[in-house]
């Protein structure tokens, strides 16, 4: 925390990159990508009121709270962890349950099992956190058995405000490759992976959902207006080892070991390893996907190209007032069309 507070306090310097709180103000705090639930809540406290205090809510968040959410397992979420979150300001939690399957999460080394999950999400409620968050892993190997409508209806069941859906992929170097290697067990299964997240769609919209974006469906009024953020292209600061930031125009990194991170923080010096200049092309193609990923779709500058009219053909996209948004069958295909898009050089 002292390390992350220092990093926040040295943004705020006249020509630091990352330069501080962004001209627009702060309208969310995402403690996350990691496991911050593990820190201890005076801990948490003490980090949100450096960061509320560093700068004015934006416009976004006047007359609104902040967005304030929190990483967690299952696992650490006690009803005196959750009261302490609660009075620290976090209004949010995302939680990681991944699956309701006791043998599947044995299979992940998670250190939950599936009764956990509702033990935390009741922990949350009890604690005045409302708006819960749930993360599920889709096309799973084959082995596994797992009954993908089964978690779908559990995770339903809970009445959670938001889920968020990650197909599995496998990352070199990583246990899961060691064993598609060895052939232990089989890679993800493309058509499964498209059966499972188009049942989804249908299964969540039966009930109340509706997907916003690529991966992730909520309730009314419930959208991740962080998240929502980045995909619309807003500026945002990172702190800690490995966080990102944006500020329009270019994008940094932090070192991401610890203890190089800590160093540089110590020694006065930048955290932050690298940037990238982003040239107009580079912005003008993540413009196309970032807005490709939104069910508010890409507004049109000019008549579709050739490729979006085919794809509308196929029912992956459709071109009305103005905008070209993606299916549930588009989004399977999202790279390629923005692939296509690029390569023809097209501005939309």
């Amino acid at each position: 925390m002292d390390a992350v507070l220092a990093e926040l306090q040295r943004s705020a310097d006249p020509g630091a990159a990352p330069r501080g709180i962004p001209d627009e103000g702060l309208g969310t705090i995402y403690l996350g990508g990691g496991t911050p639930s593990l820190l201890p809540p005076e801990a948490i406290a003490t980090l949100l009121s450096e960061l509320i205090g560093s700068a004015d809510p934006g416009p976004a968040a006047r007359g609104d709270r902040i967005e304030i959410t929190l990483e967690a397992n299952p696992e650490d979420v006690t009803p005196d962890a959750a009261r302490a979150w609660r009075a620290a300001g976090v209004n949010r939690v995302s939680l990681g349950a991944q699956s309701f399957d006791d043998r599947v999460l044995k299979w992940m080394h998670r250190s939950h099992d599936a009764a956990r999950i509702g033990a935390a999400v009741h922990a949350l409620r009890g604690a005045g956190i409302d708006n819960i968050s749930l993360d599920l892993i889709f096309a799973l190997p084959e082995e596994l058995q797992r009954d993908w409508e089964r978690d779908l209806d559990m995770a339903v069941a809970l009445h959670p405000s938001h889920l968020s859906l990650y197909g599995l992929t496998v990352e070199p170097r990583t246990p899961l490759d060691r064993w598609i290697s060895r052939g232990a067990v089989q890679p993800p299964d493309d058509t499964r992976y498209a059966d499972e997240y188009l049942f989804a769609h249908r299964r969540l919209l039966a009930v109340g959902y509706q997907f916003y974006e690529v991966s992730n469906a909520a309730r009314d009024g419930h959208r991740s207006r962080h998240n929502s953020a980045y995909w619309s292209g807003r500026p945002y600061l990172g702190l800690g080892p490995a966080a990102h930031s944006f500020d329009g125009h270019a994008r940094r990194w932090n070192l991401s070991a610890w203890e190089a991170y800590r160093r540089a923080i110590a020694e006065g010096r930048s955290a932050v390893e690298s940037e990238e200049v982003l040239t107009d092309e580079q912005r003008e193609t993540e413009r196309t996907y970032l807005a490709l990923r939104t069910i508010e779709g890409l507004p049109l500058r000019r008549p579709p190209p050739p490729s979006a009219a085919l794809w509308a053909a196929r029912g992956w996209v459709e071109a009305t007032n103005g905008r070209l948004r993606c299916t549930p069958e588009g989004w399977l295909r999202l790279d390629s069309l923005v692939r296509d898009l690029t390569v023809q050089g097209s501005r939309l």
